[in-house]
């Protein structure tokens, strides 16, 4: 994975240093549990759209109701909007745990509503793939905050009777805009600047951008403008992954950011729907399942955690949304599932996923508490955004 440095802001952070991948156990001074103990009855999650499936749409796809039996934890669960949405709804108090991605992830960390885990009582982190240990969104000294649920890219989609021939870069969301005017969809959130600095980073290399999360000035105005003439090529947005396979489905949008999830709802419906990772790479996300400090239900989450790494439940869990399952186990139930999944996903594929930088959050400090520079925190990009859309 990209070689990031971990966020300045969570330097002021005093933890005492902890293996969380080779098997030594954390450090008695973290409070963290020894022992796992009888579930609490309940369980309150925030989720992004299709984290927890109980059969209801598809019954081959439920592993909600499995871990409700063996563990007596009634499920309940809130679907977030994005990542600023999530935080916000962490931040209430209300919730034991939530499946963070890596903008989100630093913010709960940092601001102390995320706990750390004692990953020696999961059984099932044993199993998990190396590359998806110790990541510096979700890791701090070497103590995990977080167990990870799956990983994957965002894909350019593109409706094959209009596209005709495959894009090999994202040029058909920015500078080949107008050949689309009014049927490009972008994703509506802030973190989406992101991808129009990555665009600048390949197409205009003067302005230096090495992070397209940690912009300078100059680079955020560029980025913005980039922005602007989306907008002004009449980009729809889209902030639930229904709303993006409606437009998609009645001919409203023909090309756009996506996830493979919608991808495969789209092509199941027959749509001419197709999907590719540009040459100059992706943003992305690689998602993890966060306790809250304060949960009220911790034995509950724990085993929820354990549970979203098993074979099953992640086999199932990553094919439905189309997403890197996070161990070989998981990888096999994943086929018999969905032959060639784990393929399609490239779910063991290190260089691959070098191509994609995952979501991270903006700091002022750049990620880099040695550097001189200034950088556009993310209250600047939230506002920033909020301007764009003149929401």
């Amino acid at each position: 994975m990209k070689n990031r440095r971990f966020l300045g802001a969570l330097g002021a952070i005093a933890i005492v240093a902890a293996a969380c991948g080779g098997g030594a156990s954390p450090k008695p001074s973290l409070d963290l549990p020894t022992s796992i103990g009888a579930g609490e009855g309940e369980l309150n999650l925030i989720i992004w759209a299709g984290y927890a499936e109980r059969g209801e749409i598809d019954a081959a796809y439920d592993w909600v109701t499995p871990f409700e039996t063996a563990t007596g934890c009634t499920v309940n669960t809130t679907d977030m909007t994005d990542s600023n949405n999530g935080v916000s709804l962490m931040q209430s108090g209300d919730y034991d745990g939530i499946s963070a991605s890596g903008d989100a992830t630093t913010r709960l960390i940092a601001g102390g509503i995320a706990a750390p885990v004692n990953t020696t009582l999961l059984a099932n982190f044993a199993n998990v793939f190396a590359g998806l240990k110790g990541l510096p969104h979700n890791t701090v000294d070497g103590v995990a905050y977080g167990v990870p649920h799956g990983r994957g890219p965002n894909l350019l989609a593109y409706n094959t009777d209009v596209v005709t021939e495959a894009p090999t870069s994202w040029g058909p969301v920015w500078e080949d805009g107008s050949m689309y005017s009014g049927k490009i969809s972008i994703y509506d959130s802030a973190i989406y600047i992101a991808d129009a600095a990555l665009h600048l980073m390949t197409t205009t290399p003067a302005l230096g951008i090495t992070n397209p999360y940690q912009l300078n000035q100059a680079q955020f105005d560029a980025a913005v403008a980039l922005l602007e003439q989306q907008r002004d090529n009449g980009a729809l947005y889209w902030g639930t992954y229904s709303d993006q396979v409606s437009s998609y489905g009645a001919g409203d949008v023909v090309v756009g950011t996506t996830w493979q999830f919608q991808v495969n709802l789209l092509q199941a419906e027959g749509a001419p729907i197709e999907a590719v990772l540009p040459d100059e790479g992706s943003t992305g996300w690689s998602d993890t399942w966060m306790i809250a400090k304060d949960s009220k239900h911790p034995n509950c989450m724990y085993m929820w955690m354990d549970h979203m790494m098993s074979a099953e439940a992640n086999g199932q869990a990553t094919v439905w949304f189309g997403e890197a399952a996070t161990s070989s186990q998981a990888c096999a139930y994943a086929e018999t599932l969905s032959a060639g999944h784990c393929e399609l996903t490239h779910a063991s594929d290190e260089a691959y996923y070098d191509k994609i930088w995952y979501w991270s959050t903006p700091q002022a400090d750049c990620a880099d508490t040695d550097a001189a520079t200034t950088c556009k925190d993310q209250d600047a990009w939230v506002a920033a955004w909020t301007t764009l859309r003149g929401a």
